[in-house]
């Protein structure tokens, strides 16, 4: 199931190519969590570089992917999606551990779990997995901005 596809995404996050690192999100639950997917190909940029012969996708892109769908969520949860009056910045990342590499092919399910929201700074448990196996996690910080501001 797709909660919002590519297109949708692009209306709401400034990101594009080769940035934009969301494919779609297929899950939401206002309060609780949201899923998402980044089909990995062999065509990213950054493999050009990291590595040439042994293509790893960086860790923090991972981070940067996990991030995007912190937006999403709080697109999803605040506006009901498609709002291009705010923008969501990271503010901060905790507690990120990496436990096994990405390359070409594999697909990233990103989960977003809220925890709380204080003075406008929304905290999440994140996670990345390929084949259902763990390899990123982190505690994110984001903020909500008006880009005029």
């Amino acid at each position: 199931m797709t909660i919002l596809n590519i297109n949708q995404i692009k209306k709401v996050l400034p990101h594009r190519y080769p940035f934009l690192l969301v494919d779609k999100v297929t899950e939401f639950e206002s309060g609780v969590y949201l899923k998402a997917i980044k089909n990995v190909t062999v065509n990213e940029p950054f493999f050009q570089g990291h590595f040439p012969t042994q293509p790893i996708m960086p860790g923090v892109l991972i981070i940067e992917a996990m991030a995007q769908a912190t937006a999403l969520y709080g697109e999803l949860a605040i506006k009901g999606g498609m709002d291009d009056d705010i923008l969501y910045y990271l503010v901060g990342v905790d507690k990120a551990r990496f436990r096994q590499t990405v390359g070409p092919g594999d697909q990233l399910v990103l989960q977003v779990n809220f925890v709380t929201v204080k003075r406008n700074i929304w905290k999440f448990s994140t996670t990345a997995k390929v084949d259902d196996k763990l390899v990123a996690s982190a505690e994110l910080m984001t903020t909500i901005a008006d880009p005029q501001s």
